[in-house]
């Protein structure tokens, strides 16, 4: 074999497993691929070798010398120089070794390979791996096979460059990517090139999908700001299964053992899902007691139109969500509801049946107080509700049927246990037009009570068995006019929709019912054109009554709706006799006039709004104003304004803002103008790295009357790897910021 010149182009050789000699070029490889393609390899792709002098024994080996070059199917070696042992089907290669695979990049000074096996090894080499970008350097790579490697004395991160921001480095490191997982001994985190953990063993995802393994020690500190430490562990059951266990260790209060379980699935019936959150306290030292919290939900279709579920909630005692809750709405939800339903549903009728009952936990410094006492709310053991309801029959009329049967009890002695019996037919006629509509509805709600004897003797129920029919006459209608419009520069269509409903409703003495389920109704724009001012059935309110109401809407062409106004009062004729006992009657022949704007100014700025103004005090009664102005991703800036006469009167500011081409802010604060403090404030700062987040911020709040809560938040978030810190602010700041997003791009499942 003649050696040839350095001017005369590569020889190139390609070998079958039969010996037999065919062309082949040599297969492109993404240099930076965006999805790892499946690692499958055609076992009978043909090998391909050139170089600039190529030399050896027929049928046995191929020695290549300057610029060699060896591809098989999806592997591909370059080298000063190379040799390919046909019986071996194995590749030696030494001086600047280059290995592409499945995507994989390897760079090193001397490579052993089998094609067939894909066992081997490398000295000194550099890897980039296409899975989560996983990269790093060692003093050797032993290839266990096509999937697995062993990286010995060597580095991993998933961050470009030869001297990467973080990085963690152990004696031996396997990169699993059929299983993947990634798992070390003897490892070492750094950031920054200063070591901030060390474990003995470390397992990790490559991909970011979800593994067993222990999680990131959390430190952190409650809501009385004494210091916790919690260390969870990760159970992936199965892709639909998974379960968290989080042991809390709390040096002022003893051991804390939490434990989420999530599951969803499908059966022959139809879905399920659901979670169990309990959290377990054995021995409370600042307490001397037992401390707990569940939380529990679950939804399941048993068959065809039949469903199944229940939400359970509790807390061992009243000072739970004060020595243990970090957040502003698990510190004021204090009515715990447990409730279990099941549901059966069909074209026309639906059959429900329930029991609840609610856990209602006093805050102990408002106790003293009984204005800032929670009444206990009845519980149903059980309750039965049938609909039925067809639309556009017998010439276009529709109707529809409500039956309840319900069992009250309360756990207060001097309110009265009983049960309740409601029926409550209708029917109606509705008549449409191209721009208009008329609908005459009649309704009746038939109730009936059989009250517990032992407490209906009291004077205040003399009547055990009483019972009322109330009949109800509706007439709800509309116009429609539209036209066309260019406000802001855009061509929309405004409409005009005056509407008018009336209500007549004769009185019923109903002063012999109980109230158990029934309070007013919020006045908002719903209630408007509702028959009953009353929520629930204890009391059906007397009208004769008239709702006047305009809105108007600018519509896109392509009928989404980008701006609403609405103004409404209702007219009663007459007195309004029926009342709540616990509230003033109302006698006033007008009510308040309720105005709302809402909608989308622009593409960067959305505004809500709503007032509700008593004419005849000639004051605000309660106001709601917000806007945002979100001019670009991850820049948002919300106002507003809330107020409730004679409760608050509050102003909220929040925002997520960037600082500078990585660094990003977080705000929220909300100032109580009655009470001259602030209620609610969080700031926090993110910094964005191209492989790592950095979080860190701090919350304070009211969570009960004589207690405030001060959480700190710091995370280091290490992408491909894992989230390390104190606390978790990326929940608090979605949670009180509307409209933030992650500045993480990076999706880890």
């Amino acid at each position: 074999m003649t050696r040839p010149t350095a001017s005369r182009p590569k020889q190139r050789w390609a070998l079958a497993l039969t010996a037999l000699v065919t062309a082949a070029a040599a297969p492109s490889y993404a240099q930076t691929p965006q999805k790892s393609p499946p690692r499958v390899d055609d076992k009978n792709a043909p090998t391909t070798v050139q170089a600039e002098e190529i030399g050896g024994r027929p049928e046995r080996e191929i020695t290549l010398e300057r610029e060699a070059e060896v591809v098989r199917g999806k592997t591909r070696v370059t080298a000063d120089t190379a040799c390919y042992k046909e019986v071996e089907d194995e590749v030696d290669a030494s001086g600047h070794v280059h290995m592409w695979r499945f995507g994989d990049q390897y760079t090193g000074d001397l490579l052993n390979l089998n094609l067939e096996s894909g066992k081997g090894f490398l000295l000194h080499p550099t890897y980039k791996m296409e899975i989560s970008n996983g990269q790093g350097k060692a003093q050797r790579i032993d290839f266990i096979n096509e999937d697995e490697m062993v990286v010995i004395d060597g580095t991993y991160s998933t961050c470009e460059g030869l001297d990467p921001d973080w990085y963690l480095k152990s004696s031996t490191l396997n990169l699993d990517t059929g299983r993947d997982v990634g798992t070390g001994a003897k490892t070492i985190v750094y950031f920054k090139g200063v070591p901030i953990v060390g474990t003995p063993a470390i397992s990790f995802s490559l991909s970011g999908a979800r593994r067993s393994g222990w999680l990131s020690p959390t430190p952190g500190a409650g809501p009385d700001g004494k210091p916790q430490l919690m260390v969870p562990y990760y159970f992936n059951i199965a892709p639909n299964r998974d379960l968290t266990l989080s042991p809390n260790i709390i040096p002022a209060r003893g051991l804390q053992i939490g434990a989420l379980g999530r599951y969803l699935g499908e059966t022959e019936a139809g879905t399920y899902s659901g979670q169990t959150d309990l959290v377990f306290l054995p021995h409370d030292k600042e307490t001397d007691s037992e401390r707990y919290m569940l939380n529990s939900q679950h939804a399941q279709a048993l068959a065809p139109g039949l469903s199944f579920g229940w939400n359970v909630r509790a807390d061992s005692d009243n000072n739970y969500p004060n020595d243990f809750s970090t957040t502003v709405a698990a510190s004021a939800d204090r009515q715990l509801m447990r409730e279990l339903s099941i549901d059966y549903r069909s074209p026309f009728w639906t059959l429900s049946a329930r029991a609840e009952a609610y856990q209602v936990l006093q805050d102990p410094a408002a106790l003293l107080n009984p204005a800032l006492t929670l009444a206990q709310p009845y519980g149903r053991l059980p309750e039965l509700n049938f609909h039925s309801g067809r639309f556009d029959v017998a010439g276009g009329f529709d109707w529809a049927m409500d039956v309840e049967a319900t069992r009250f009890t309360n756990p207060d002695p001097t309110l009265v246990d009983g049960s309740r019996l409601v029926v409550s037919p209708q029917i109606s006629y509705p008549i449409l037009g191209p721009g208009y509509f008329i609908t005459p509805k009649v309704m009746l709600t038939a109730s009936a009570y059989q009250l517990d004897a032992s407490q209906a003797q009291s004077t205040q129920f003399p009547n055990r068995s009483p019972a009322a029919a109330v009949p109800t006459f509706s007439l709800d209608s509309g116009l429609v006019f539209e036209r066309d419009e260019k406000p802001f520069g855009h061509a929309l269509t405004q409409t005009l929709e005056p509407r008018l409903f009336y209500v007549y409703t004769p009185y019923r003495d109903q002063s012999q019912f109980p109230i158990f389920d029934t309070a007013a109704a919020t006045f908002n724009q719903t209630q408007l054109f509702s028959e009953n001012r009353f929520v629930g059935t204890d009391r059906i309110g007397d009208a004769n009554q008239l709702t006047a109401a305009l809105t108007s809407r600018f519509l896109e062409a392509s009928g989404a709706e980008r701006l609403r106004f609405t103004i409404g009062q209702r007219i009663s004729f007459t007195e309004q006799q029926v009342q709540l006992p616990s509230l003033t009657p109302v006698n006033s022949t007008r009510s308040d006039l309720l105005v709302t704007a809402t909608g989308r100014i622009s593409d960067t700025w959305t505004f809500d709004s709503a007032e509700e103004y008593s004419p005849s005090s000639h004051a605000t009664v309660s106001s709601n104003y917000t806007v945002q102005w979100k001019p670009a991703p991850k820049k948002v800036l919300n106002l507003a304004f809330l107020y409730l006469q004679d409760n608050f009167k509050n102003v909220q500011v929040s925002s997520q803002w960037p600082l500078s081409q990585r660094w990003y802010g977080v705000g929220l604060i909300t100032y109580s103008t009655l009470d001259k403090r602030v209620i609610e404030s969080l700031i926090g700062l993110e910094y964005r790295a191209d492989c790592w987040v950095l979080r860190m911020g701090a919350q304070r709040f009211i969570s009960s009357v004589n207690t405030v809560s001060n959480p700190m938040f710091f995370q280091l978030e290490l992408n491909g790897l894992s989230k390390l810190g104190v606390g978790n602010p990326l929940d608090a700041f979605k949670r009180e910021i509307p409209g933030y997003q992650n500045i993480n791009p990076v999706i880890i499942r």
